[in-house]
This record gives structure tokens, sequence and C-alpha cells, in this order.
């Protein structure tokens, strides 16, 4: 069973578009995505600096347009239900995920999550705040460090990393006294994301996403938010456009569960992973927690002849409905 996976916001790079502009196409898409973005991806995926790219009404449209340029040249423009048997998106890659699902078109995914990113950009700038991955330790005195701390566990990534959230101060704190066997790690993102510091994010563009037009999904996708997939009944969302895109808006201050995700994905019984660009986290995550599970990170171009291959051997051929997908 082939899963594909949607890297989240700091995983971009300076420069790491420009050898997916060798490929015919590419800058066309590139076009259509930054009108619908209304910037300028192809220069910020290209020559802009690691700062510029860091600020999160850029990096995050980027990143959707990069995922769903890679995911476009790995299936040679096909659709993806009926080749991808389930698909799970880091944070803003559920925004990437939910068009591999077919839940929205390629450029409404990018046009909308440029309006999720302008509010959160906006929620960052009331005040200075961020987010350092925790890296090791006791899972339980990780968790405590970060509360002792007066931060939020913004990210349960699972494979002994979790990333705290919330003002700069404390984050400091937590890096001068870390969990014992841990390292604090400072990530390249602007702002508390995924805890209360995004509430008037939230506040802007939960109408915003209940009035765009979405589809019912046409292949498994997972909530990053429990690692539900959709319409399995229990404590997911029903498979609608609306229900999932409510999710999404609503993930904006909750914490990204991706270890309830890997969960998820190891009882549907998927044996293979394909990590979109800008990738490599998301595969890195699963070597550690999905064991025998065969992996590739899609970075470049060079990457798509063994992706491929992957996908040939691990793919079932069957679409998942609101009706055929139990988690």
């Amino acid at each position: 069973m082939l899963a594909v996976l949607c890297p989240g916001q700091g995983s971009q790079t300076p420069g790491f578009l420009s050898p997916w502009l060798e490929l015919e196409g590419v800058e066309d898409r590139l076009a259509t995505f930054s009108e619908a973005a209304g910037t300028d991806l192809r220069t910020h995926g290209t020559v802009s600096d690691a700062e510029t790219i860091r600020d999160t009404a850029v990096a995050q449209p980027l990143i959707v347009a990069a995922s769903l340029v890679a995911l476009r040249a790995l299936l040679d423009d096909r659709p993806a239900v009926g080749t991808v048997d389930v698909t799970a998106g880091h944070s803003v890659g559920e925004l990437s995920a939910a068009a591999v699902a077919g839940v929205l078109t390629d450029r409404d995914a990018v046009s909308l999550v440029t309006r999720r990113a302008q509010a959160m950009a906006e929620a960052a700038a009331l005040g200075p705040s961020g987010m350092s991955a925790v890296v090791g330790g006791d899972p339980e005195e990780v968790l405590a460090a970060i509360e002792a701390a007066g931060l939020h566990p913004a990210n349960v990534n699972g494979g002994g990393q979790v990333v705290a959230a919330g003002d700069l101060e404390s984050l400091a704190r937590l890096a001068q006294d870390p969990p014992p066997r841990a390292r604090v790690i400072p990530l390249q993102v602007a702002g508390a994301f995924h805890t209360p510091y995004m509430q008037p994010a939230h506040a802007a563009f939960a109408p915003v996403a209940a009035s765009w037009t979405a589809s019912a999904p046409t292949l498994a996708l997972l909530s990053d938010a429990d690692g539900t997939v959709y319409g399995s009944g229990g404590t997911s969302a029903p498979a609608t456009g609306p229900a999932v895109l409510t999710r999404l808006a609503d993930q904006v201050v909750a914490p990204v569960r991706w270890d309830l995700c890997q969960t998820t994905l190891l009882e549907l019984g998927v044996t293979g992973v394909v990590e979109l660009a800008p990738a490599g986290v998301l595969t890195g995550l699963a070597r550690r927690t999905l064991p025998g599970v065969e992996t590739v990170a899609v970075k470049t171009p060079a990457d798509l002849e063994a992706a491929r291959d992957l996908v040939q051997r691990h793919s079932t051929g069957v679409a998942g409905t609101d009706q055929e997908v139990q988690a």
C-alpha cells in the first residue's frame, strides 16, 4: 500500500526549486501558482534568501506549490486516485494532501493556503514567538519540561521529536536547560503555530475556508489532528469537502499529532512512502517509526525514478471512498 506524504513549514531551503525548472511544464505550472498566490513563487524558490522564504506568507504557498509540482511530475500529470492509496500532510502540508486527495484543485490549494499564510503571518506579527524541536529524551519528561517552560507542544511527531512553541524568551530558557538526553533545535518559522497564539489567524481563516469550493476525498486522507481517516467514523470528520476544510482551519490552533498519523499508516498496512518536495523530514521520521516501510524522499527530479519504482511496487491501485476507507 502506497502513502504520499506532504511536508510542512521549515522544510524549505534557498534555491530548492531550481532543479525542477528543468522539467517540461514546470515553468507554466509555477506561473499559474504564482498568480494564485499573488507572489512570484519561481523567484522565491530559486533565488530568494533563507530569511525571505522563512516569512510565513511566502513559505506556505511555496511549500504547497513545490509539493504539487513534484506530485504531478511523479504521476506524469495523472490523477492520484487509483495510484495513491493514502495521503497525509504535516501542518501546511495538509493543504497539499487535500489536493492529492482531490478535495481541492492544485490552483485552489495554493490560493487557499495563501489566505491561511497571510492570517498566520498577521497573528505571528502581534508578538515575537517561535518554535523549537526537542529531539530525544523521555517523552513524558520532554512534555513536562515544555509545560514547565510555559510553552506548548505544537507538534508531537513521533520518533523522539516534539516541537515546542511559544514566546522566544521561554524557548531560550528551554534551550539553556533542556530535558535530560534531549537537544533543543530552533526552527526556521516565524511564529508559535498550532497553539493559542494563532487564535486571531483561526478567526480570520475559518470563514474563508468555510466559503471555499471543495470536493469529497477520492482516496484515503488522514487528519493530522488525530491520525484518523476522513469518513471512517469514530472521532474523524465526515468525508465531505467542507468538513475537511473546517478541520484544516481548526488545525491552525491545534497540535499536529504526526505520531498518530504514523500509527494509522501502519494500521492501514502501508508498505511504501513517497514524500513530496521539499522532502526529507517526514521520511526521516518514517524510517524511525514505520519499521519495514520503504521510503523515498523526492527532493529533486533526480529522485523521481526511484519514487516511480516504489510507486509501481507498492500501489494497490484501489481508490478509497467515504464508504470503503476504514481506519
